[in-house]
This record gives structure tokens, sequence and C-alpha cells, in this order.
């Protein structure tokens, strides 16, 4: 028999190239976001990536939060993903890193490059700076502080880092070559002065070091191997290796990019989120809307569906995007086995068994999942009254119905044959309640006279019944018109949610804890929310339908 060969991302490939030339004995990666927002689906794939890559050759995973600007970052952010990067199942261990820890280092780096007259203090203004950098056709010129003493910048960075001179009056920069073609390489800001408490260090710095200069310190301080990051840090790449080589790292890690997560119409970027969070138009950051981690949560995905779905995407250098539906096919991949199939109504209407024992409650068997026995079975109350789904009976139906209607007969799943009666109407002309008979010798949905039935319905028995709230999501971007206006404002759905407040569900439900999930049987797949749901008032989120039209690409 053939041994099936593995094929490698290009990342693997360059790992096991650096490993077998002995450029490296392990590995370490990190993951290392700046705690200014919450994760969403993109960051997924960067941590299940740096976390994958570290199990696959037995090295080690570091989270380190880039706080270098304190402008923007919160503790509540630090928190967040925190529990995001667990929830996901990568494992820091007791590796849990601050950027903003190394200052100390980050400052010493600064002077020694002053000293070897690689830095210099420059008095340009911000738009100076831009004016001199010149364009991608033209190269640069010479900030007119570029050559003073090492002395002077030695004392001028002192002064900076003393708190002399207010925001934006000076900087220091890295002095490489203001003629590269790589813009980036063309005297860089590598410390700016920012009178700010930050939340790690206090009031200690009023100097803070740009993030170029700073993460490739931190990731030789942490002794990472290999710096994985997206595609659009490609660019900086010789800035990254000038700063490691420059500082004098005896071991300096290699930064490879990799190619962006894109959802097609979906909301990630974090200005937008917070206008749609301080607008109210969602409840917070983890609304089940969106695609922060937190969302995808609590709306109900599991971490072996984003598993599967970053899996899927794979790793590469090209950028590109997925659709939606491809993330919502591993959701219920993950759950149709995994999950009891429940029953619930819906849009309620009830039915009533006449010839049914009035008092009577019977308890009937019922298989929690068709598809794997190993999910055992449950008893389920039935009685003369229930509820079904108003879907479930038509008046006047049109052909090919075969669900409840006049003198029809149908399956009340795992029950009953009954056939309808006739019906009453409120002073509306709505159908208030259905009217029906049964036939008792045909318990378990069969009958003794193998009489056959095209409809089968789902029901709740009515005096146990548990009201609940449901909800359902669909996209809050508006599909057909893309997600922004030309003015840059949101395409919102108006339809993005539908709460429907007068759903019943099987007693079995009414002890659900938050993010537990269910299929509800021809509705959907459903999880217990995890702000509002009580058990007094259990409130439900629809993760996703049960039908689909994304198919997997065929394997070549």
């Amino acid at each position: 028999m053939e041994k099936e060969t593995v094929s490698k991302n290009f990342i693997e490939q360059m790992i096991e190239n650096d490993i077998a030339e002995g450029h490296c004995e392990t590995v370490c990666t990190r993951f290392p976001p700046e705690p200014n927002g919450y994760l969403h689906i993109g960051h997924a794939k960067s941590i299940l990536l740096n976390y994958g890559l570290a199990q696959k050759y037995g090295g080690k995973f570091n989270l380190r939060f880039d706080d270098t600007n304190p402008t923007k970052e919160k503790m509540e952010f630090v928190e967040s993903i925190k529990a995001d990067v667990a929830w996901l199942g990568a494992d820091w261990e007791d590796r849990l890193f601050f950027a903003s820890n190394y200052f100390d280092q980050m400052y010493e780096a600064a002077v020694n490059l002053i000293k070897k007259g690689k830095a210099y203090v420059c008095d340009l203004t911000a738009d100076q700076i831009r004016e001199y950098r010149g364009t991608l056709t033209e190269p640069g010129k010479n900030s007119p502080y570029r050559d003073r003493s090492v002395e002077e910048n030695l004392q001028l960075f002192e002064e900076m880092r003393a708190g002399k001179y207010a925001d934006g009056e000076k900087v220091l920069r890295a002095k490489i070559d203001m003629a590269s073609p790589n813009i980036n390489m063309r005297d860089p800001i590598i410390y700016r002065v920012a009178h700010m408490t930050h939340h790690n260090t206090g009031d200690k710095w009023c100097i803070y070091p740009m993030y170029d200069f700073a993460h490739p310190i931190e990731d030789a301080i942490e002794g990472v191997t290999h710096s994985i990051c997206t595609l659009e840090f490609e660019d900086h790449r010789p800035l990254y290796d000038w700063v490691v080589r420059e500082v004098g790292y005896e071991h300096p890690p290699k930064q490879i990019e990799f190619a962006k997560l894109y959802l097609t119409n979906v909301v990630t970027g974090k200005r937008y989120i917070k206008k749609l969070v301080e607008e109210k138009i969602v409840d917070g950051w983890d609304d089940p809307r969106l695609v922060s981690i937190a969302a995808l949560k609590r709306r109900g995905f599991t971490p072996e569906s984003i598993k599967m779905f970053v899996e899927l995407c794979g790793v590469s250098k090209a950028q590109s995007s997925v659709d939606y539906a491809m993330l919502e096919y591993c959701i219920r991949e993950d759950l149709k086995l995994k999950r009891p199939r429940m029953m619930a109504a819906l849009n309620p209407v009830k039915l009533v068994i006449d010839n049914y024992p009035e008092d009577q409650i019977e308890y009937l068997d019922v298989v929690n999942n068709l598809e794997n026995p190993e999910l055992g079975s449950r008893k389920v109350p039935f009685g003369r009254e229930l509820y079904i789904d108003r879907e479930d009976f038509m008046e006047v139906p049109p052909k090919k119905y075969f669900r409840l209607f006049p003198d029809n007969e149908v399956r009340l799943m795992n029950a009953y044959f009954v056939k309808c009666t006739g019906f009453e109407k409120d002073e509306d002309g709505n159908v208030s309640v259905i009217h029906c008979t049964y036939d008792p010798a045909s318990k378990g949905g069969n009958s003794p006279d193998g009489r056959k039935v095209k409809g089968t319905i789902h029901w709740i028995a009515a005096k146990t019944a548990v009201k609940a709230e449901v909800r359902l999501y669909e996209n809050i971007i508006d599909e057909e018109k893309g997600v922004y206006n030309e003015d840059g404002s949101l395409n919102l759905n108006p339809n993005s949610l539908t709460v429907l407040k007068e759903c019943y569900v099987e007693p079995a439900l009414g002890g659900a804890k938050a993010y537990d999930s269910f299929q509800f049987v021809r509705q959907g797949f459903f999880c217990v929310d995890s702000h509002d749901s009580t058990p007094e008032k259990p409130v439900f989120n629809r993760i996703v339908s049960l039908k689909s039209s994304f198919k997997l690409p065929a394997s070549k």
C-alpha cells in the first residue's frame, strides 16, 4: 500500500529547512495582538497557525500583547483576547508577555544605536518628515538634523525620556538610507514622545517605541524563531531584519508572511464595529451578527468548527476571499452528529386531539440523534393539547403540500397519526386552534394496517411546554449592495435580527445553560444566549439554518 503524501504549506517547508540547516533547534512562535479591540475570525487564522506550528514541531507558543501605543489600549481588550485565545485551544502555558515589560531593553537598544551612529534625534514635524521622505519614484532627502553628533543625540534622547519635550516635538529616527527603494527604510521613526498613562507601566515612560522597532526586539528577547505575520508586513521585513542585526541579537528571528483571511460581506474593521456599538445598532462587540471571536462564540460556533474553517482556507501567499457560507458549512458539519435533535415551535398554533384523554400525559421514547445512536434517547411528554408550527397547517393547501390541512392525515413525529377534522379562527381571521383525531394504534408513527402518510410534523405538548425567545440572525450587511456605500458608510441589512418572543420548546430545553447548543428539528442549529438567557426565560440564538448551497471544492 502506497504511503499517503502529506503536502506541506510553504511556512512548514521553510521551518523544516531552517531546522535542517541548523538555524534553529526548536521552534518558537507567538501571537502578538495589540489590545485595542476584540479579535475577529481573521485573527483566529493567525492564532491557530502559530499554535499549530509550535505543536507540530514540538516547540513553544507565546501570547504577547504588543502594547506600545497607550492611546488605544485597554485592559478590557487584554482580558477578552486572553479568553478568545484560550477558547480556541491555543495554550500559551506560562508564557504570557507584554511588550511594555521590555521598555527598558528597548530604550537601551535605542541608546546603543545612537552610540553606533545608527540613530538620531530629529526635530522635523510629522508633515515635514512625510515631505522629506520622497515618493515611490523619487528618493527622499536627508533631515537637517541627521548629522547631529553622538553626544548631542544621547543628550536629546535622555531629555525626551525625562519629559522635557511636548508630544510630536522630537522623534528618534533610525539612520539607514533616504534613497532606499523601500520607503520603510528611509530613516523610519523608532521612538516618539507621548505624555500618556500606560495601562501596564503607568507614568514611568513618556516616550514609546514604534511598532517596527519594538516588534523584532520583542521576538528576539522571547527567543521566537519564526515571526509569522500577514502579508502587509512584507515590505517591513528589511527593517525587521535591520533592527535585529544592528541591535546585535545572536540568534535573530525570521519573519515569514502569509495571506490574510478575508470573508466576503462581513465587517471586521474596528472603527466600523465601534460605531455600530456606540450607535446601539448591535448590543456589543460580541453581538452574534458580528464575526469577532466573542460574537461567533456567543452565536454558537465551536472552536472545532473554526479550526475546520481555517484548515479548509489553507495557508498561502495569495490574497483571496472566502464566502461566509463556508464557515456555516463547518459549523453544520461539526454539530450534526454531536447535538440532540429537539422539537420547538417557533411560530406556534394550538392543535387539540379531541379523542385523546383530557388529563392524560404520556411519555414517548425519542431518539436524540438518528445519525448517532451513541447520543441515546429521551422521554418526551405528549398530551391532548399540542403546539405545532403555523407553517405546518394550511386551510387551502397548494399541490404537493403534505402537511396538515382539513381531512388530511399526518404523522406527529415519534407519536401518532392525526387527522384534521376542523379549525377555529380568531376575530382577525387567523387560525387559532386546529382540531384533530388520533389513531391510538399508530403509536410510534406507524399504523398496523400499513396505511401510509406523506407528511411528518413536530410538536410540543402544551401542558409541559417551555416558553422561549428565539433570535434569528441574518448578515448585518445587505449582501446585494455590498459592505460599503459610496460615502464609506455601511450598507446595513434592516432584517439582520428577527426576535420571536412566543416560541415553545420541549421541557428538556428549560434547563439548558449558556452556550449549550441543539438542533431544532427542521429549523436549524440553536445556542443558548450567554447574555440574556435565564432558566425562567430561555433565549436561543440561531447559529445556522439546516440547508446550504455551499459545496466543498472537488479535490484534484
